[in-house]
């Protein structure tokens, strides 16, 4: 973090906190913990989705943590793209990469273990392993000092391949290959990538204008249920197994996300080799990263507990003591610091302030609070990130998340369709199943074992610059 040459780790240790919670999520005891461990609309014991249940858990923030980053990716990507490629170029990038998130998301949820057969059969895990392998050819990014026609030809037999095991599939009802049949996640992701991205480029030089598509799609979202042309365009879709526009809800966390990305660029030309980064003693910034830790569990604990009144205060309280610590910078990441804090101040309170509305933060179905408060807070862990990077030197922790968020794709599939098909083909995870079985607690000790092999395995790829890429 000493020079503009060198990649600032905070946005990619961001993005990869969240893809690893995701893989913990999904890995710990399907009931048998504390509600604060499952998403708020599916609590325990019988997880039956309850959506007029309001709350908040740490669950719940690991999508939106994700798409934060990709509007502050978004910034950065296509700024840089912008400097070397032509503006009809830079769009026909944008098109090509969203396709090749669509059919990700179709051809990933294909060969996902459960979907093939839920009985979890061997031929199901030889396939989902096989899945993987594909997905890995297609994807990989291949050195580019391999001859042009070796890549060519195959990355050709990666798709040949790739279709050659995705059209015979058939699963226990009898259906095969089906455009409807994606991954929910990625799909959403598809959508605002795209329409965040044309955004981006069209208001690359008016925030205001950015700005003003959000207060346009909130009054989308508030008009769309009264007969009329607004609920028609909520309703129309050309494409409906890849296009949306309910999905695009998401903008209000992709769209300050291509804010602070922005703010990160323009600190990164501002980064000198031996320039300070801070211009006061060391406990000063630690004291703003724990504060901004503190603000982000206070509002876990006081939003899924709905002691609001206790919260709201609380929030406020730190958000003061944050300002107070930030308002005199002096230095370019000071300044920085200052300038993504006061955007998240702004969406946190809008978003407390959205919260009785809608019956309470949800994440399904989510709510405009729930938008809101997990864009402030998104903003306030990429401080703590930031914060700490600087101060501890680059600690292997925060690289270990650098490391997943530099390769998103392999992390998000990497559990289900690579380790969990070995423990299980190798008996494995059927003794560890047997280990763990007398307390949901160490169930979840199990979860955290599965969650840091894929970390460790994905930083090593990344490590040895072993990528997949769009």
């Amino acid at each position: 973090m000493k020079s503009t040459n060198e990649r600032v780790l905070n946005l990619d240790a961001l993005r990869g906190f969240a893809i690893l919670t995701m893989v913990l999520a999904g890995t710990i005891p399907y009931t048998g913990l504390p509600a604060w461990m499952y998403h708020a609309q599916l609590p325990p014991p019988e997880r039956t989705f309850n959506p007029n249940l309001p709350g908040f858990t740490w669950v719940d923030l690991v999508f939106p943590l994700f798409l934060f980053s990709l509007g502050a990716a978004i910034s950065l990507a296509l700024e840089k793209r912008l400097t070397r490629q032509s503006l009809p170029r830079v769009g026909l990038h944008i098109v090509e990469r969203t396709l090749l998130l669509a059919f990700f998301a179709i051809f990933l949820f294909h060969v996902r273990p459960h979907i093939i057969d839920p009985q979890l059969t061997t031929e199901a895990w030889l396939l989902a392993l096989l899945g993987f392998s594909a997905m890995f050819a297609i994807f990989v990014k291949l050195p580019e000092h391999w001859p042009f026609k070796f890549r060519l030809v195959f990355k050709l037999f990666a798709w040949l391949a790739a279709l050659l095991l995705l059209f015979p599939l058939r699963y226990p009802d009898g259906s095969g290959f089906s455009l409807y049949r994606s991954d929910i996640i990625i799909i959403v992701l598809t959508n605002v990538y795209f329409s965040c991205s044309v955004i981006w480029l069209l208001t690359r030089e008016n925030l205001l204008l950015r700005l003003g598509v959000l207060g346009v799609l909130l009054a989308i979202r508030l008009a769309h249920t009264e007969p009329g042309w607004i609920q028609w365009l909520w309703e129309f879709r050309p494409l409906p197994w890849l296009y949306n526009l309910y999905y695009h809800q998401y903008l209000f966390l992709v769209i300050p996300g291509t804010i602070v990305g922005e703010a990160m660029l323009a600190w990164r030309k501002n980064l000198k080799t031996t320039a300070p980064l801070f211009s006061r003693s060391a406990w000063h910034p630690l004291g703003v990263g724990l504060i901004m830790l503190l603000i982000l569990t206070v509002n876990l604990i006081g939003l899924q507990a709905r002691w609001l009144w206790v919260n709201h205060l609380s929030t406020f309280i730190l958000l003061s003591g944050g300002w107070l610590l930030l308002k005199n910078g002096q230095t370019p990441t000071e300044n920085f610091l200052k300038k993504i804090f006061l955007w998240g101040c702004y969406w946190m309170i809008l978003g407390l302030v959205f919260e009785p509305y809608e019956g309470g933060i949800k994440k399904d179905h989510p709510t405009m609070s729930y938008y809101l408060v997990t864009s402030g807070l998104s903003i306030f862990l990429l401080i703590a990130f930031t914060i700490f990077e600087a101060l501890f030197k680059r600690p292997f922790w925060l690289k270990m998340l650098a490391g997943n968020g530099q390769n998103p794709m392999i992390a998000y599939v990497g559990f289900a369709n690579f380790l969990w098909p070995i423990l299980a083909l190798s008996g494995l995870a059927t003794l560890f199943d047997q280990l763990t079985c007398a307390s949901p607690w160490l169930g979840f000790i199990k979860g955290l074992l599965y969650t840091a092999t894929v970390a460790l395995g994905v930083y090593w790829l990344s490590n040895q610059k072993i990528f997949w890429k769009t």
